[in-house]
């Protein structure tokens, strides 16, 4: 993913509305870092891992419109973990409509994930 991912970041021109993508590695470092200075000590140690996996699980994709889809939502999940607004954030409806039966499996095993940190306070694998 990484010389396809850096060389379409390169090449997208962001819409007005929308900043540039950040290329993968600076995305996935800052990501962390948002972690660090924004999520609750409980919670940090769950997100760290859901990112790393799922970044070290995209590594190998050289498919244009994934990278830049991948990019695209975890860019924006580090905008809201850094105006806070990940606390009150639902999913919406169509995006639910849009996830695989695997996404929407994924979903579910994170969801447990969570409650399971909320309830012990600490995340256990």
């Amino acid at each position: 993913m990484r010389s396809t991912a850096v060389r379409l970041v390169r090449q997208r021109r962001p819409t007005r509305n929308e900043s540039p993508l950040l290329p993968p590695l600076v995305l996935y470092r800052s990501i962390l870092r948002a972690h660090v200075h924004k999520l609750p000590k409980d919670l940090r140690s769950l997100g760290d891992h859901y990112v790393k996996d799922e970044f070290k699980a995209h590594k190998k994709i050289d498919n244009p419109l994934h990278i830049v889809a991948f990019l695209t939502q975890w860019q924006d999940y580090l905008r809201q973990i850094d105006h806070g607004s990940w606390l009150h954030n639902k999913l919406k409806h169509e995006d639910l409509e849009k996830m695989s039966p695997d996404q929407i499996g994924q979903l579910y095993e994170l969801m447990k994930a969570a409650k399971r940190v909320d309830e012990d306070g600490e995340h256990t694998e």
